[in-house]
């Protein structure tokens, strides 16, 4: 089902002036129109299946140390995290709980136009003031904010594995335009669509491990890279003119469909998005994101207002605390009450909410999964093996 929020911005959001509006549009399609040819020559360049890296020191701050265990709790944050509801987390449930916590590897991928990398940046810089750990987004190789969407799914489908074996928690996929596309491409990789191998890819020493397995660290069994999954990955404006690099071309028949190997998935639709093709009034049917198996599957049309280029622009969004407090209390789109959202900049707010809500939920998710697998693992073996076939794990 698809949610619609177009009308809601009409009657609820400051509008621009007309000149303003009329002056932005002419803007962005010429920004498309001088970017589609980088489009098109990026995806005609061989997409590395390595970045270069033997000349590159790795990022210090945000480094991730290989084969590290993620930090033990005390008994105390361990009950107020299983005690969370993932669907209604506050932001004192952020700041003060889920700060405690481990937290799940968030990959962001930006569009195919050039410069369009610093917009991809200003979303992480979003998730930073909401709450999130900036080392848990940041490359461990180099603090890169996202990744490339010409680079290769296969090598990034290695590296969710990796992050996984060491995390102890599935990491989260986040696609704007091409990188959308790429999105939606590495959860075919884990799904075994192009192959039944994939190769872990060391994102430290971003180096190519000789290994096709990891040993999955919450029921310590030995596994392939194809068949992991991912927590939550989502998209937006994705498809149209972004066919036209060939990098995607294996993408045909399959961008809208969503396999398993990520459990909740989110497409956004851009109302009369003309990179993206998308019908002035949203996504159809035909359009529509869909399930090929047990994932669960979202749909939202977003206003016609908002912009493919500009929608991850959102840092501003976090540096109002009104707007945190609206945000934080954001459920669904369905649901969502524009009538209070707070005078002020609000461009993209719809979008960005819910993206929040949905890596809130899946942090507090993947925090409780992991704590359940360590009382599991501390418990005597008789109860560890029955409490094992209780739950699944």
């Amino acid at each position: 089902m698809t949610i619609d929020t177009s009308g809601w911005r009409a009657q609820t959001l400051h509008r621009r002036e007309e000149a303003t509006r009329m002056r932005r549009r002419i803007f962005d399609r010429a920004v498309v129109l001088l970017g589609l040819p980088v489009v098109v020559l990026g995806g005609c360049a061989t997409a590395p299946s390595e970045r270069a890296s033997a000349d590159v020191t790795p990022f210090g701050l945000v480094q991730v140390a290989a084969r590290t265990e993620p930090r033990q709790l005390d008994a105390a944050p361990e009950t107020r995290i299983l005690a969370l509801d993932p669907d209604r987390i506050s932001e004192a449930d952020v700041r003060t709980t889920l700060a405690s916590a481990p937290a799940p590897r968030i990959v962001l991928v930006h569009g195919g136009v050039v410069g369009v990398y610093l917009l991809m940046e200003s979303f992480a810089k979003f998730l930073v003031g909401m709450g999130y750990p900036e080392a848990k987004i940041r490359d461990p190789h180099d603090g890169a904010y996202s990744q490339n969407p010409y680079g290769s799914s296969e090598r990034l489908a290695g590296e969710l594995a990796w992050y996984y074996e060491h995390d102890a928690m599935r990491p989260m996929l986040i696609g704007h335009s091409q990188g959308g596309m790429q999105t939606v491409k590495v959860l075919h990789e884990l799904a075994g669509s192009f192959g039944d191998r994939v190769a872990v890819w060391n994102p430290v020493t971003d180096r190519r491990e000789e290994r096709y397995t990891i040993v999955d660290p919450i029921t310590h069994v030995e596994k392939p890279v194809v068949g992991i999954s991912v927590a939550y990955a989502s998209v937006v404006g994705a498809g149209g003119v972004e066919f036209f690099a060939p990098s995607v071309w294996n993408m045909a028949g399959r961008l809208r469909i969503i396999p398993d190997s990520v459990d909740e998935f989110t497409g956004f639709a851009i109302a009369g998005d003309f990179v993206a093709l998308t019908a002035p009034g949203g996504a159809t049917s035909a359009d529509e994101y869909r399930p090929n198996g047990t994932a669960v599957v979202h749909n939202v049309n977003l206003p016609s207002s908002y912009n493919h280029v500009f929608v991850p622009n959102t840092q501003h969004l976090a540096d109002d605390s009104r707007m945190r407090d609206w945000i934080n209390r954001y459920e669904t789109a369905k649901a969502a009450d524009l009538s209070n959202l707070p005078e002020g900049q609000n461009d993209n707010v719809l979008w960005a909410a819910g993206v929040w809500h949905d890596i809130k939920k899946h942090w507090c998710l993947e925090a409780q999964r992991l704590i359940r697998a360590r009382q599991l693992d501390a418990a005597p073996a008789s109860q560890s093996a029955q409490l094992r076939e209780t739950t699944g794990d």
